[in-house]
This record gives structure tokens, sequence and C-alpha cells, in this order.
């Protein structure tokens, strides 16, 4: 955005610089051409008057000295033609002059004519430093009101182009001088407008990341520029608050509403145990253990819930977990599990000693989330294999199974909060294991990612950064 409106500024003033640069070359290029035009026809019109007496009397010789002297000290040759147009008195310079005026050439000739029917000299098209033809000036001789024959004079205009070529020169340059300091001037401006704009981008990406992270949002403040955003930061700061209070209640309520239920969950788990053998009839019986089961899924959904509250709650303080000891023992545990449905668990890549950062207890949140998923789908008589591989500076911990697996597009909502698939509903779970893993790696600058492998089953990908040692 900064430089889409440095550009749209300077385009502007490169249009006023323009804009009035080019009339201001146009006006000195006529001012030149004026000055050169009138300076000769004064001339041209003296000499229409002293050629008056020599024709009349038929003398040449009474001009043809001062005619002479013009010429040779500006360079200006001079023809005096008669009502034919055929030259009657001519002082046309040696071979320094200007040019030797043709009276046949067109242009020539056609001033020639303008003057004998009595017009006046016009100044012409208008003086360019590339126009090198030099400037004709043909006045009337009048004697008693008639035309008795004409002046012609042939300028260089070599000194009136050179001297607006430095005027043009100067003029570009002060267009240069203007357009640079504009330049100067853009810039800071261009900043000073934009930089709550650029503190507000960099506030939302940080809001974001709070957000995800259970961090404080950080308030922007006023950091300078027009009135109208520092009105905006302020609002955004209110807002942000107002996100910060709203995330924090709900996490609040999740973690105390929890809480508060398991105490009156395992009282009804102790009364529904108590009733155990006291019940005769089958029906009862049956709706008993119902009870039963279903006190338990709910005193599991309980513990998740207290798990995702605390990953979202656990902010962004991570601590260095060494990679090795950790997988190790949360494999050498579930293996004891993994024995009593006849399932095996065997872990690769360990022996890097690889230590990697997450929330403090996080790493074994994440483990037992993925094995305890992995032992409740694989069938029995397979394994659950654990592997370890570090590239790049990041490490993958999967976890693959042997169950059932998942779909192409029910991999995408797997993660996804109290989803469940509609093969498993019959399996024990809340739905909230993965989760509660996407949360922690969120937490942690890490990723998940669920892929089927070849010989099915499901594989569940963790990534983390490693920490230098």
């Amino acid at each position: 955005m900064r430089v889409r409106l440095q550009a749209i500024v300077l385009t502007l003033v490169a249009a006023l610089v323009f804009g009035l640069g080019i009339p201001l070359a146009l006006s000195v290029a006529a001012s030149v051409q004026l000055d050169l035009f009138l300076d000769r026809l004064t001339d041209t019109s003296r000499f229409a008057s002293l050629a008056q007496r020599p024709l009349v009397e038929n003398r040449p010789d009474l001009i043809e000295d001062e005619l002479r002297r013009y010429t040779e000290v500006y360079n200006v040759p001079v023809v005096i033609v008669d009502q034919d147009g055929e030259a009657v008195v001519s002082a046309l310079g040696g071979p320094g002059a200007a040019a030797r005026i043709n009276l046949k050439d067109a242009a020539i000739a056609s001033h020639i004519q303008a003057a004998l029917a009595g017009r006046r000299s016009e100044p012409g098209p208008l003086l360019m430093p590339w126009n090198t033809e030099p400037l004709v000036l043909a006045e009337p001789i009048l004697i008693d009101g008639e035309v008795r024959g004409a002046v012609i004079t042939l300028s260089s205009t070599e000194r009136a182009r050179t001297e607006l070529l430095w005027w043009w020169l100067l003029i570009a340059a002060g267009a240069v001088l203007a357009f640079g300091f504009a330049l100067v001037i853009a810039v800071p401006v261009v900043r000073w407008i934009l930089r709550p704009v650029r503190r507000l981008d960099e506030a939302t990406g940080e809001l974001v990341a709070a957000v995800v992270s259970g961090r404080e949002v950080q308030r922007v403040g006023e950091t300078g520029g027009p009135p109208e955003l520092r009105q905006l930061e302020r609002s955004f700061d209110r807002m942000a608050a107002s996100v910060d209070e709203a995330l924090s209640a709900q996490r609040a309520f999740v973690a105390d509403a929890s809480h508060q239920l398991r105490n009156p969950l395992t009282a009804l788990k102790i009364r529904l145990g108590n009733l155990d053998g006291h019940v005769d009839d089958d029906l009862a019986a049956a709706d008993l253990e119902a009870a039963v089961v279903d006190a338990r899924r709910l005193n599991q959904i309980l513990d998740e819930l207290l798990s995702l509250a605390r990953a979202e709650a656990s902010g962004g303080e991570l601590v260095p977990v060494a990679l090795d000891e950790v997988v190790g023992a949360r494999v050498a545990d579930w293996t004891v599990v993994g024995r009593t449905r006849d399932i095996s668990l065997t872990a690769s890549g360990l022996g890097g000693g690889l230590r990697v950062l997450t929330p403090a207890r996080g790493l074994e949140v994440v483990l037992d989330a993925l094995l305890d998923n992995a032992l409740k789908f694989t069938e029995p008589g397979t394994e659950v294999r654990v592997t370890v591989t570090e590239a790049d500076g990041k490490v993958d911990i999967a976890v693959r199974d042997h169950g059932p697996g998942l779909r192409e597009d029910e991999l995408e909502r797997a993660a996804d909060r109290f989803w469940r698939s509609t093969s498993h509903q019959n399996v024990p779970g809340s739905g909230l294991g993965l989760a509660i893993v996407t949360e922690i790696m969120a937490r942690s600058d890490g990723s998940l990612r669920l892929g089927s492998p070849e010989g099915g089953g499901l594989e569940v990908t963790v990534t983390l950064p490693v920490v230098s040692p």
C-alpha cells in the first residue's frame, strides 16, 4: 500500500511539474521568438523607410553603404526589390554571411509576394531549438500610399535557439529539483500516514496469534498519523480488549463447568455402583448398565474438556523437552495397555538427543491422545508404530495404527471438536482428542496432518521445530 500511495503522490507531482513546466517552456520559446522578430522587424521597417528615396530617384547607391555596414555588423543579408520582385539593391555579405538570399526560393518568394501585396510580416511558427530555418522578413516600401517595392532580411536563429535551449535546460533542472523535493517530502509524509495502518496490520496478526496461543492481546496504542487513523487505533484496542475478555471468559467457563460437573458426576457413578446387585429385573439391570456406561463416557468427556481448557489457557510459555525421554516413557506406559488388547507398540528413530519446545506437559498430552486413538481403533494381533524423523530443523512424530482408517473426505474434519466418523459411533470416545492435539501444536508452532498409509489404517503425524543445542 505504501508503494501504491507513493506512486500516486509522485504521479500527481509529476503531472503538476509537467503541467506547469511545458507551458512555461512554450511561453519562453514564444518570448525569445518575439524578441528576435521585433528586433529584426524594426531594422527591416527602417530600411523600408530609407529605401523610398533611392527607389524614387533610381539611385541605389544612396542606401548601399548603409545596407553593407548593417550586414557586416549583424551578419544579416538584406535585399531590396522593386514592384516586379527584381533585386534593386543587395547586401549579401561575404562568405561568413548567415545566408545568401535566394529570391527564387519558395519560402522567400512567398514573403516577397505578401510584402508587395501590402501585408506586414508575422512571427510565423513557434521557434524550437531544433528548427534551423532562418527568420525571413519582408516589409513593403510605401511611397504616397503605393507599394513600390519590398525589403527582405534573412536572419539566423542560432543565437535565439541557443538562448532558448539554455532556458529550457534551466526549466528542466527546476522541474527535476521540484520533483526531487516532492519525493523527499512525499516519502516521510506517506510513512506518517501509513504508520497507523502498518501497526494495525501487525496488531491484527498479533491478535490472531494471541487468540490461538492464549496469550494476552497486545494493544496498539496511538502511534501517530492522521486523526482518523488514530481513532481507528483506539477502536481496534477496544475491540481487541473485548475479544480478549470474551475468550478469557469462555476458557474460564469451560474449565469451571468441567470442574463443577465432575463432583455430581462422581457422586452419580458412586450411586450407580451402589445399585449394582440390588436390581433384579433384567430390564432394570440393562438400564443400570447403560447408565454406568453413559456416566463413564460423561466423565471421559469432562476430562478431555479440562485438557482442552488447559491447552487453550496454557499461554505462550514454552519449555524445552527431551524428545527421546518423553516418547520412550509414553510408549512404555501405553505398551501395558496394548498387551491387554493383544497389540504391540514399537518405536523407532529415537536416540538423536533432540529437544523441542512445547507447553508444559504438552508433548505428553499429544502422545497420550494419539496412542489412545491408535490402540482404540487398531485390530488385535497388529501393532502400533511410533516413528521419529528429523530433517531441516524440524522433527516428525508419526503414530501409525492398523485400524479401519478414515475416508479422504473425513481426514479434513477429523481434528474438529466433537467430530466422529459415522463408522466409529460404537467406539468409546468424545471426538476431542485430535482437537486437543491441534491446539497444542498451534501453541508450539507445529502442525498436524493425517494420512492413509498403504496397508490400511491411519497415520497421524505431528511436526515440531527442533531446539538448537
